[in-house]
């Protein structure tokens, strides 16, 4: 947002410079981001009249001109083709910088003549784009005036607006905090009404008024377009707007001035007399996703856009074309020019969701867009009108219809309780009830004194919902400066940082999987509600109500979605073998224990193309990672049972298993990602994946040591015996593993498995599960009657599962 010393003086009385101004908003809590002073950057500039010029002596193309210069008679070579004698036009002087050419002047001949300064364009001052010679000024100025009188030049601040302040997008709201910071008085001029002389012919109905609450309008009949008066133009220019015309340079002063968006339609190139505020239509007989049976609409930037059925349309003829987006901007086809007599002046409110969605979709952001989508004040609908209509016939002329206005304006903020004690609870800031009301009645509020107070803000302060928001207020303008410093109280020794076991826990989870080859990912917490509803969420109550983006409207109840998403842009940029992990919250439903603690691990294996094939099923290997890091947080890895076809719906049915302490107890799902899901996020199968709820993981049992023990290395050689099992198809190879390894715990140091067989010689309905057991003798070499009674106590725990030796 841009304006100028002089434009903002129209509404507050006040002798501060632009430097006092540009403090003023900065302690107000309106962040300054430039002052841009054309006044010191034309300060070496001046008026000056060429006396002569006569051609260059070594080129054709230039002359050498006698100058009349506020430092005397200077003799200048110049390359411009309306240089001649007695043009009044500007001078540089040697030393002085040129924006626009970006060079500091310096005495040097120029084809053998030296030229003792510089005659500068427009372009060259940069107060225009370009041009096609110096400036030609009028013949009653004064040798030695100095360029920035000449221009009217004047400061201008260019300020950042947040998203809930809109009144600051017009200069009147900055002048009315300015006021109530004690920078001035404020003075903005009230807006007259302007009586209408006959009924508008043309008339207005709202089909779409969740789109568009309230419509008013105007016709003024007998205009007399054309350029703008120069002080509107230069008021237009120092802001960086391009001027129109009359009537579309008045919208713009009053959308800059009062943050009131309007739009003028040419009447006459209206088809029918009445307008119609509507959502976008598709033909009937065709589907809404077939955008070819979209409405179109040309708008005045030249460009023609597609419109659905989730944005405002203006239409004419009976409501069947469409002539402009509500809020965003008008169509080509009824855009003023300088042969327009009869306009229409529009004036409404529309919808910020819509608005910024529109704009969002279309990739429009315009002035107006820009304003609606954060909320323009309701009640300026038809003063705004009315300003415009005072300002078209006095630089326009024409004969104004009275106001027609179609639906209602929505309803004001509410007035809330309010205990000014809590200023300074707050803040600290100590401030009489007095004071407090002062600022809040300068700012725009009314105050009801009483036990407590009633206060009501105004309509154009829909951001203020509750005492907080006044306490801020109140500090805002009152200066931050003046809060007091409080020292923190002395707590004593400072902490430690002994982490708690959770903490503890998420740091030895975060080590092992950065140790095994996974990259730590931070997500949001957000996601698109489509997208919880592919991993059991999306709930409504669990939706954000102000959201930071369209697709992160919706609280995850999974930390896969966003893992996979990530995986995805990874191999969109060439990085397709991924390997992710993200330790952080889920929410299940929106109660304090629905939220959850996970640490989730994705791997994306995209193996080279190699003739020998992958190297080996990744669904183990991150089964293995997935052990690892459990022993690692101390779970009882050998009691957990392994349960297939009971996990949700986004794992793959048949590659894909949960760990649990029994089935009230599940802490891991693992597996493989359903292709389905996959694909609904963009991503290429396959994936494999693991999620844990950590407050499903057991603490280890006792007092957890700050060391390692010392190692314990048996001296003796381990040594290995393989067993090969027939089993029921049904019975889970890691139950039989665990039987094995529980026939001599004292012994048996690790059992695993090398082969599974089903075929010739293999009852159907079994398998054959080959195992590899490792023995580790501890205090003397094993005898063979000792290796053979450990080997039968093998197969007698593998006869409890009904497994047999296969003969």
């Amino acid at each position: 947002m841009k304006f100028t010393l002089s434009w903002l003086k129209d509404h507050l009385d006040t002798s501060a410079d632009v430097a006092a101004v540009a403090e003023a908003m900065t302690m107000a809590g309106l962040e300054v981001e430039d002052v841009h002073d054309p006044v010191a950057a034309l300060a070496p500039f001046t008026v000056a009249r060429i006396v002569s010029a006569e051609r260059h002596p070594n080129a054709d193309r230039l002359q050498v001109c006698q100058v009349d210069t506020v430092d005397g008679p200077k003799e200048i070579v110049c390359g411009a083709p309306n240089a001649r004698a007695g043009l009044t036009t500007i001078y540089a002087p040697i030393g002085a910088y040129v924006p626009g050419l970006d060079v500091t002047l310096v005495e040097k001949p120029v084809r053998g003549v030296v030229s003792h300064g510089m005659l500068c364009s427009a372009s060259e001052l940069e107060l225009a784009d370009e041009s096609d010679g110096i400036l030609e000024l009028a013949d009653d100025l004064t040798v030695g005036t100095p360029a920035a009188g000449v221009f009217g030049a004047e400061p201008v601040i260019d300020f950042e607006v947040t998203p809930n302040r809109p009144d600051w997008l017009g200069v009147a709201g900055i002048a009315r905090d300015l006021a109530a910071a004690s920078l001035g008085q404020l003075i903005t001029p009230t807006v007259a009404p302007v009586a209408g002389t006959f009924p508008s012919p043309i008339t207005v109905r709202i089909e779409a008024p969740e789109m568009c609450p309230v419509f008013a309008g105007r016709l003024i009949r007998g205009v007399n377009n054309g350029p703008s008066p120069e002080w509107l133009q230069r008021r237009l220019v120092a802001i960086g707007l391009r001027p129109i015309n009359r009537l579309v340079d008045v919208t713009n002063l009053v959308a800059y001035d009062r943050c009131r968006p309007l739009h003028v339609y040419d009447a006459a190139k209206l088809v029918g007399t009445e307008i119609v505020v509507r959502g976008g239509q598709v033909a009937a007989d065709t589907p809404e996703h077939d955008g070819g049976q979209h409405e179109h609409l040309i708008a005045l930037d030249g460009k023609t856009y597609t419109v659905d059925p989730s944005m405002c349309v203006i239409s004419d003829a009976a409501g069947e074309r469409p002539i402009g987006l509500g809020g965003v901007m008008g169509g080509e086809s009824t855009g003023c020019s300088d042969d327009t007599v009869d306009v229409f002046l529009e004036s409404a409110w529309f919808d910020p969701l819509v608005t910024a969605q529109t704009g969002r979709t279309l990739a429009i952001n315009s002035d107006a867009q820009y304003r609606f989508a954060r909320g323009v004040d309701p009640a300026s609908v038809v003063p705004g009108i009315e300003l415009a209509t005072k300002l078209i016939l006095d630089l326009c002329g024409g004969e104004p219809s009275d106001i027609v206005v179609a639906g209602q304006v929505p309803a004001a903020p509410a007035a809330f309780a309010f205990d000014p004690a809590r200023v300074g609870s707050l803040t600290g800031l100590a401030l009489d009830d007095d004071r407090i009301a002062e600022i809040l009645t300068r700012l725009g509020f009314e105050v009801a004194r009483g036990a407590p107070w009633t206060v009501t803000p105004p309509s154009w302060r829909r951001d203020v919902e509750g005492p907080a928001d006044l306490v801020e207020e109140v500090a805002r303008i009152e200066g931050y400066g003046a809060l007091p410093s409080t020292p923190l109280p002395d707590l004593g020794a400072p902490s430690k940082g002994v982490l708690n076991p959770r903490q503890a826990r998420v740091r030895t989870a975060r080590r092992a999987l950065a140790a095994m080859g996974y990259a730590e990912a931070v997500t949001w917490s957000f996601t698109k509600q489509a997208t919880a509803a592919l991993f059991g969420g999306g709930d409504d109550r669990l939706m954000v109500e102000n959201p930071i983006a369209a697709d992160l409207d919706c609280m995850r109840p999974s930390a896969l979605p966003n893992l996979i998403q990530a995986a995805a842009r990874n191999a969109d940029r060439g990085h397709p073998d991924a390997a992710l992990f993200e330790i952080g919250p889920i929410y299940l439903d929106d109660t304090p224990t629905g939220q959850r603690t996970v640490i989730a691990g994705l791997v994306s294996p995209r193996s080279p193309r190699h003739w020998g094939g992958a190297a080996g099923d990744a669904l183990f290997a991150l089964k293995g990672d997935l052990m690892a890091l459990l022993d690692e947080l101390g779970a009882p890895t050998a009691s957990l049972q392994l349960v297939q076809g009971q996990n949700h719906d986004w794992w793959h049915p048949g590659r894909s298993a949960r760990l649990q302490l029994g089935p009230k107890n599940v802490m891991v799902e693992f597996g493989a990602l359903h292709p389905g899901v996959l694909k609904a996020l963009d991503a290429d199968a396959p994936m494999l994946a693991f999620e844990m709820v950590l407050d499903a993981v057991p603490e280890p049992r006792g007092k957890a040591t700050k060391a390692r023990g010392p190692a314990v290395l048996a001296p003796l050689m381990p040594l290995t015996r393989d067993f090969a099992f027939v089993v029921e198809e049904g019975r889970a190879t890691g139950d039989l593993v665990r039987a094995v390894a529980g026939a001599d715990k004292a012994l048996i140091a690790e059992v695993r498995v090398f082969d599974v067989y089903r075929g010739a010689g293999v009852a159907e309905g079994a398998k054959s599960v080959a195992l590899e057991v490792v023995i580790q003798p501890r205090e003397a070499t094993l005898t063979e009657a000792e290796i053979e009674a450990l080997s039968a106590k093998v197969v007698a725990a593998a006869g409890k599962l009904g497994a047999v030796l296969r003969g």
